[in-house]
């Protein structure tokens, strides 16, 4: 597994994600907590081959969850919304 692999987990893919994508040319990825802007940015580039103008991050804060009586926390996760250049496009993403 490369290093980029490890810095893009996976594309996020929600109906308010696919309005981004189709309104403003902008992609949601979940992504390592540790992964800077920077990174994120090489990443997408070098993975998808696509241009990046502007890459946005924010943490997501667990919710809590229930086992019966029992509770706990999720983990908390990064996301990064990631634009790309007017007329470039991510293969394959959100596609069932």
């Amino acid at each position: 597994m490369s290093k980029y692999h490890s810095i893009i987990r996976y594309p996020s893919i929600t109906e308010k994600n696919t309005a981004l994508r189709s309104d403003q040319n902008k992609f949601v990825f979940e992504v390592a907590k540790t992964a800077s802007k920077a990174d994120i940015k090489e990443a997408v580039q070098k993975l998808f081959s696509v241009d990046v103008e502007a890459v946005n991050t924010m943490i997501v804060k667990g919710k809590e969850k229930r086992m019966g009586r029992h509770s706990g926390y999720r983990s908390d996760w990064k996301k990064a919304i990631v634009k790309v250049k007017a007329g470039q496009n991510i293969a394959k993403f959100g596609e069932v």
